[in-house]
């Protein structure tokens, strides 16, 4: 993928709907500066454009229906953040064959049923994407889950 602006989006969003999901159904507040690091602002008060986007990138998640909040807290984070019903149960559902990891065919006969079927699902799926650190498996793995399948709105 060429333009890093968007690897960024899916890597921030990636990581935000993470923590919401661990965090599930308690609210919490979804700091900019866990999810792209720290920021200072300039001598203006002016935050950097990589802190502005991912501020953006959680402003547009929950424009889409994937996380609710009560208030932003100035530009820094967002107050009493929590997953949506849709967002929730995207996550907990099995992935597609493709999306799952490669390997777990062949470990998946060795694993109990309730383990082989929590390593099925989008948020493992996600989580392991995110562990890689590869920005085109990060991608691909928040398209499928998210904005390609039509179906879920």
């Amino acid at each position: 993928m060429a333009d890093i602006h968007i690897e960024e989006f899916y890597r921030d969003a990636a990581i935000a709907l993470i923590q919401l999901y661990n965090a599930f159904p308690r609210r919490v507040n979804l700091f900019v500066e866990d999810i792209a690091g720290s920021d200072e602002p300039d001598e203006f008060g002016l935050h950097s454009k990589r802190h502005m986007a991912c501020f953006g990138t959680l402003l547009w998640l929950a424009e889409e229906g994937l996380l609710r909040y009560v208030d932003t807290i100035r530009q820094e984070a967002l107050d009493q953040a929590v997953l949506t019903q849709r967002a929730f149960v995207r996550m907990s559902s099995p992935a597609s064959p493709d999306l799952q990891e490669e390997d777990l065919p062949q470990r998946g006969q060795d694993l109990p049923p309730a383990i082989r079927e929590d390593f099925s699902t989008h948020i493992h799926v996600l989580r392991t994407a995110l562990r890689s650190g590869s920005s085109v498996k990060i991608s691909r793995v928040m398209q499928a889950t998210f904005f390609r399948d039509k179906t879920d709105h």
